[in-house]
Parts: structure tokens; sequence; C-alpha cells
């Protein structure tokens, strides 16, 4: 009985962790063989919250509640938040695409990566940055489109996925709003990298 339990909370929990991603166009064959990928990030369209806020809004509307709390605060984490994307959310995706994609098949992964044949585009789409109050908490959400596209002529879209929610936890506590999205990416690229190992090699 107590095995039945526990296989049902781990079918429920990977249920909860589960994202969505779904192939708008092309395949992952042209991936077989390739031994490098360059990768760009673009936060160009992001969008925050619920409400679909702008990058701009969200800063300006955090900071100034933070400001309000204690004064100064909202300004120290505005650098925070501008730094995140370099120093935080795409090195997460990285090291979690290399590990689960690049060792597994000798691949380089990496941004500036001018040789490589192809370049994955990551379009930053959507974040929910979640909220952790020691004793309840909301891991946050990150959603993404892949464009694989030739190095070249980047107007060729290969393969283009969507994927949708995934989410940005860990054991413990975690009241960085950026640790947490981290987190989200970090996921993102594992996901990104077990499908293309898996539907690429077949």
């Amino acid at each position: 009985m107590k095995k039945i339990t526990l296989i049902a909370f781990l079918l429920v929990s990977s249920l909860g962790i589960a994202q969505d991603m779904k192939v708008i166009k092309g395949d992952y064959k042209f991936l077989n063989g390739a031994k490098e990928l360059n990768v760009e990030f673009n936060y160009s369209d992001l969008k925050l919250m619920k409400d679909n806020l702008t990058n701009e809004e969200y800063v300006s509307k955090r900071a100034s509640e933070l400001n309000e709390k204690t004064k100064g605060n909202g300004d120290v984490w505005k650098k925070k938040w501008a730094t995140s994307r370099e120093a935080i959310w795409g090195p997460k995706f990285l090291e979690l695409m290399n590990k689960v994609y690049g060792s597994e098949k000798d691949v380089t992964i990496q941004e500036d990566l001018k040789s490589a044949k192809y370049t994955l585009i990551v379009d930053v789409v959507w974040i929910y940055p979640g909220w952790d109050a020691a004793v309840m908490k909301q891991k946050a959400k990150v959603s993404l489109n892949y464009r694989f596209v030739e190095t070249a002529n980047k107007s060729n879209v290969l393969l283009e996925i969507k994927s949708e929610e995934a989410p940005g936890d860990q054991w413990g506590n975690n009241f960085s709003n950026e640790s947490r999205i981290g987190e989200g990416f970090a996921k993102s690229g594992k996901s990104l990298g077990k499908e293309i190992v898996k539907k690429a090699y077949r």
C-alpha cells in the first residue's frame, strides 16, 4: 500500500512540474551530426506577470513597491534585475542544455559561436517571477519560443518550438525572484536538450 501511495505521489509530482512543448514548424533531424550550436537570447517582446506587463512597466512598478517599503531597495533591485539576463538566466539555460545534450552528443553549445552552422534563437516570451513567503510559495514560470535557424541566413527557420510555463523551483526556500526565474530557464534548457537527444538521433 505504501509503495502504491509513493508511486501515485511521484506521478502527481511529475505532472505538476511538466511543461508544454510543441513543435510549430520543422523537425529535429538536421541537428543529427552537428557539433556546434550558436545560441542567442531575445528579450525584445518579453511580457511579465498575469497582466502581461512590458519589462519597463514591471520594473517601474516593482521598484516603486520596494522603495515604498524601504527607501533605496527598489533602486538596488533595478540593478540586480538588469544584470539577471546575462548573470543568471542565460547561463542557467546553457548549463543544463550542455549537461543533457552537449555532453551526451559532444556538441559545443554557447553564445557568440560564429563558426556554428546553426543558431538557436531563444525568444523569451513571458515570465512570472513567483513568490516565496517561507511557509507558502508560488514557483516561477517561464515561456519561451525556440527558433533554430541557419547562422548565415537567419530568416531560414528549420525548426520552431513553443515551450510554455516551465516551472522555476528548487528545494527549500528561495526568496530571490531572479534566482527562481533562473530555475525556470534551467528547466527549459534541460527539457529542450532531452527532446533533441530523443528526436534528432533516433
